[in-house]
């Protein structure tokens, strides 16, 4: 089998057919509701910083990178002591904020930027695959099913792909997004990397145009949980140039993922509207700074407190100590170091229920 010879996108044919357009109407509604319960959050870094965090476990997860959300907040106290995969995890979210601030600064998600993430993700320059990719074998006859584009191939097909992200189409913008996801893994640009950077750029399609704010729709917990689906349509695509089923696939998973953000954000505001009212009534030095910076920093350090509140290291820790012996939060020990978990945060964000337990069918 040769490798696989990309058609341009659009592909030819109906793409936004009767049932696509249905899925489209419960996908719009969904994330227009989670734009807008995401506006009742005071500071958007809130959930940059805690939902980033799910999703580089979760993306990295399909990866079989495997480390806890525990892991990964520690990471954030001391990196130097963390573990390898953690380690690797964590780059996720610094590529996520480096795609996000290009997107919003430059108005357009180009190819430089999706080099960028990758660099990240990777922490190497190695940039586009010079050696052909890996081939998918049916397991039983060994035969080969998917060979990826060759080396030659990669920029004048990620420059046309790039054109695609970055132009006019009559198309809908979610149905854009199902399709440069589709083309970017059949592209298979990189030498290791593709999927996690195929799924931030997900994310930063629909901020680039709108849909969000900020990027807090994250597709891989649907794709975790929907993996053999994921992947046979994938190939089933590729091999029928059939779009629906596909397109149906990801609009499910725009629709059920924004559903379960929008009652996690629901109940982060919930318990951020508790807290201030706690802090406010029983301690002197309540500020929105503070709170920010509790919710900010599910695990949270005196070194943070001091740079978000300018204050000295003794007056954060004093702040910090009050609000432990208080209830708040739990003092724990880290090295030699102290941090403070927000346990009813940490509750909900690492408690949160499976997709399927939403009351309405993921497929």
């Amino acid at each position: 089998m040769t490798d696989y010879d990309l058609q341009p996108l659009p592909p030819e044919g109906e793409l936004e057919t009767p049932a696509v357009l249905k899925e489209l109407v419960r996908a719009h509604r969904y994330l227009a509701e989670l734009k807008g319960v995401a506006k009742t959050i005071p500071n958007e870094n809130i959930l940059i910083s805690t939902l980033s965090l799910q999703e580089a476990q979760s993306s990295s997860a399909i990866e079989n990178i495997i480390t806890t959300q525990d892991a990964l907040y520690k990471h954030g106290l001391q990196s130097e002591i963390s573990d390898p995969v953690t380690k690797e995890v964590a780059h996720y979210v610094d590529a996520l904020r480096l795609g996000y601030s290009n997107v919003k600064t430059k108005g357009a998600l180009t190819l430089n930027t999706i080099l960028e993430i990758q660099q990240v993700l990777e922490g190497n320059r190695a940039g586009f695959r010079k050696t052909p990719g890996t081939v998918l074998k049916n397991e039983r006859t060994g035969q080969v099913v998917f060979e990826p584009p060759s080396p030659e191939k990669i920029p004048d097909y990620m420059s046309a792909l790039e054109s695609f992200i970055n132009e006019e189409s009559k198309l809908d913008i979610l149905v854009c997004m199902a399709l440069i996801h589709h083309q970017f893994e059949t592209i298979h640009p990189f030498y290791d990397g593709n999927g996690r950077t195929g799924r931030i750029l997900n994310i930063l399609y629909l901020v680039q145009n709108g849909l969000l704010d900020t990027p807090i729709l994250y597709l891989s917990r649907y794709i975790n949980q929907t993996k053999d689906d994921y992947y046979s349509l994938l190939q089933k695509t590729r091999d029928e140039n059939l779009w629906e089923e596909w397109i149906i696939y990801m609009l499910k998973g725009v629709s059920v993922t924004a559903k379960h953000t929008t009652t996690l954000i629901e109940r982060i505001r919930d318990l951020l509207l508790s807290q201030k009212q706690d802090i406010r009534e029983n301690y002197k030095f309540y500020s929105q700074d503070l709170l920010n910076n509790l919710f900010s920093h599910p695990y949270t350090k005196v070194a943070f407190l001091e740079a978000d509140l300018n204050v000295s290291r003794a007056t954060a820790t004093r702040y910090l100590d009050a609000l432990s012996e208080g209830g708040i939060l739990d003092k724990q020990k880290l090295g030699r170091e102290n941090y403070y978990i927000n346990q009813p945060l940490v509750n909900l964000l690492f408690n949160m229920p499976e997709l399927d337990d939403l009351p309405f069918e993921t497929r």
